[in-house]
């Protein structure tokens, strides 16, 4: 299923700090999440890389006015604008953000240590340049409800006929777990989002929880190779309509700001 990325957890409680939302310390708090720690390296005036409240704090002295996500996959910038090292960076992690009013943005190295089951995660955003330009291939949050709703309904249809049993009780199943989860974690996103952002990114994880299960469920009558074909050309188009909308919401606080001010 869609997880949340750390580029929308960044990119969620940054907008909240920069709008007045949240306080620098909640706000870094928030991002980091369970990981160990989070630094920004190669910000502006920083000879060496800082933590997220100074950075946060810098990206706004610089005249960062909102932040942007982008997922990426190969073949499919979603999200981006250039240039092509900054895109081949982004395609490569999986992530990234792009801050509006200032061409600059922030792609994400992790590292992982530790024994099986006490893993921890030290992650480092590189900051470099970026080019000024629409995000590519984002859809309004209206466009991307519409496409969710007629996605989930294409996937459902397409797995009960190849009989994936994930297309049934087990993706419910899946989705009232993932539901469960997100209640004890609290805000799906950052305070200051519009109620819309929240229910698109909610449905978009929907999506996301029938696709992963139907891809890794190994029951139902998907045993071959061909059949298994058959329900990975099935499940791409729904999982790039997930990501889309995915993205569309995070989003959503930078475009209500811009059309504000307009």
């Amino acid at each position: 299923m869609l997880s949340e990325p750390r580029s929308g957890r960044l990119a969620a409680w940054g907008n909240a700090l920069l709008a007045g939302f949240a306080a620098p310390d909640d706000a870094a708090m928030a991002v980091v999440g369970e990981d160990a720690v989070h630094r920004v390296a190669g910000l502006p005036g920083e000879p060496a890389p800082v933590g997220l409240t100074l950075a946060l704090g810098r990206l706004r002295a610089l005249g960062v006015a909102g932040l942007r996500v982008a997922l990426p996959a190969p073949g499919h910038p979603l999200g981006l604008s250039g240039p092509p090292e900054f895109n081949a960076r982004a395609v490569e992690a999986g992530e990234a953000v792009v801050c509006h009013g200032a061409a600059l943005g922030l792609v994400p190295q992790v590292w992982e240590a530790g024994p099986e089951g006490d893993v921890h995660a030290e992650v480092v955003w590189h900051c470099l340049p970026v080019r000024e330009a629409p995000p590519a291939d984002v859809p309004s949050l209206g466009e991307a409800e519409r496409e969710l709703a007629e996605a989930l309904r294409e996937a459902t249809e397409a797995l009960t006929r190849l009989d994936v049993a994930g297309s049934g009780p087990v993706a419910a199943a899946a989705v009232e777990a993932y539901r469960a989860r997100a209640e004890r974690g609290g805000e799906v996103l950052a305070p200051g989002y519009p109620a819309r952002a929240v229910r698109v990114l909610e449905l978009a994880r929907r999506v996301g929880a029938l696709v992963a299960v139907a891809a890794e469920n190994g029951h139902g009558g998907a045993v071959s190779a061909s059949a298994m074909a058959a329900r990975g050309e099935a499940l791409r188009p729904v999982e790039r309509t997930a990501r889309r909308a995915q993205v569309a919401a995070y989003n959503a606080f930078v475009e209500e700001r811009e059309r504000g001010a307009r």
